[in-house]
């Protein structure tokens, strides 16, 4: 892979996605979010593979879509390139992804990060949808998941204006779940997909998909899904395995079956 480097046990079950354009500040070409979709799919499917986190580095995790590639499109191009359906494609990955995210996460870097189940930022660490300031609208997500994660007023203003929110403010309007000082936050990063990796690898998979599934449906039929995962559970040798542990008063060996 040229614009991504891949760790698959960068922690014990933890892999480790770079963005390696640093000279680009990892904006996100065709190509990289081409090679992003394929490292997803493949350690989705390594049973070693319990969480992954998803980075860049500490001047920027992604400053955006790279621009270059679609100035002199028409709404055609675009529509054939069919960018998006990588993005469906990350959306679809099983395991929990944490985004750790320091500097610059704007554009299609923020749409990114929210794309991930949890974000541990860096007190550097920018969020931003930009995209109206070149005259056009976020397109990945951004005007979906920020208002869903932060509330109609805040997300108006930055899709409206542009406007970058600081880490310290996404952590308070509940936009990532915590920020430490710079030189931590891989660290902390690793810290939150190992307390993932020790659970069930089958318990895991279904709670994120119920999670997921709260934001596309009603209360009813998000109880339903609940439910049918949770009873999903009791077929798996991790739910006796956890409950004799819990009963024998020893810590639970999980084997993801």
């Amino acid at each position: 892979m040229e614009f991504i480097l891949v760790t698959p046990q960068a922690r014990p079950h933890v892999a480790l996605i770079q963005l390696n354009r640093p000279k680009e500040l990892n904006a996100l070409n065709l190509q990289l979010m081409g090679e992003m979709r394929d490292a997803l799919k493949e350690l989705d499917d390594n049973d070693e593979v319990r969480a992954i986190i998803i980075t860049g580095n500490e001047r920027a995790f992604a400053a955006g879509a790279d621009i270059k590639q679609m100035a002199g499109k028409t709404a055609i191009d675009m529509l054939n390139i069919d960018q998006f359906s990588t993005w469906d494609q990350i959306r679809k990955t099983k395991k929990p992804i944490i985004a750790a995210v320091s500097g610059f996460a704007l554009g299609g870097g923020c749409e990114l990060a929210m794309t991930c189940d949890m974000i541990v930022a860096s007190e550097t660490a920018q969020f931003g949808q930009p995209e109206i300031k070149i005259g056009v609208m976020p397109g990945a997500g951004g005007t979906q998941r920020l208002t869903k994660a932060i509330g109609k007023a805040k997300a108006m203003e930055m899709v409206l204006t542009g406007r970058f929110m600081s880490a310290a403010e996404a952590e308070k309007h509940g936009l990532i779940n915590r920020v430490v000082p710079v030189e931590l936050y891989l660290e902390e990063a690793f810290k939150l997909a190992g307390e993932v990796a020790q659970m069930s690898p089958v318990a895991a998979k279904l709670a994120k998909e119920s999670v997921n599934r709260s934001f596309e449906t009603n209360l009813d039929e998000g109880l339903h899904f609940e439910r049918k995962n949770f009873y999903l559970c009791f077929a798996s040798e991790d739910q006796t395995e956890g409950m004799n542990a819990f009963v024998e008063k020893r810590k639970p060996e999980f084997k993801g079956r």
